[in-house]
Parts: C-alpha cells; structure tokens; sequence
C-alpha cells in the first residue's frame, strides 16, 4: 500500500499540512486510498458540526431574551384587545354571521 507522503498526489504546505489533489472520481491510486480519503471528509464533517455546535452555544443566550421579549409583546397585545371580548356575554361577542343557517 502506498503511503500518502509517497504519492505524487500530496502536498506538503509550507506549515507540512497535507494538501491532497486526489479525486476518487478520477485519479485515486490504490483502494485504500479511498478508504483514507472517506476518513478525511468525515473528519471535515465533525469539525464543521462541532463549529455549528459551538455556533449555537453563544447564540442560545440571544434566542432566550428574543423569545422572552416576543411572549411579553404578545401577552401585551391580548391585554390590550381583552376590552372588546366581554365575558358577560358570549353571543354578542362574535358578530353571527350571514352565512349561518342557524
């Protein structure tokens, strides 16, 4: 099995991270290869998750006051439309309506 430091398809960057060229539509060398390259992009996968993770933490604590300030702004507005629905009397409440056959 050929090594990745030995194939003509890696790079080494100047900081010796690996830059990989191969394409497993394309050119892959060995089956292996394939192996290592669906290790490769499942690590990118964790890594982008654990960001979108992290992401979400400090987004949480804007979330609760976004919520906490929407649920006071709609509890204001039914106190404020609480006048026009009388509990006294439920049939005048609601206009009847043309259509009712009733």
């Amino acid at each position: 099995m050929i090594q990745c430091k030995d194939c003509e398809l890696c790079d080494f960057g100047p900081d010796n991270q690996r830059h990989f060229r191969c394409d497993p539509f394309v050119n892959i060398k060995e089956p292996e290869c394939l192996q290592k390259w669906q290790l490769i992009r499942l690590d990118m996968l964790v890594a982008s998750y654990q960001g979108m993770t992290q992401w979400y933490g400090k987004m949480a604590p804007l979330q609760d006051k976004i919520f906490k300030y929407m649920q006071r702004e709609i509890n204001d507005i039914e106190e404020t439309d609480s006048w026009k629905l009388t509990e006294d009397d439920p049939d005048d409440a609601y206009p009847p309506d043309d259509n009712d056959p009733l």
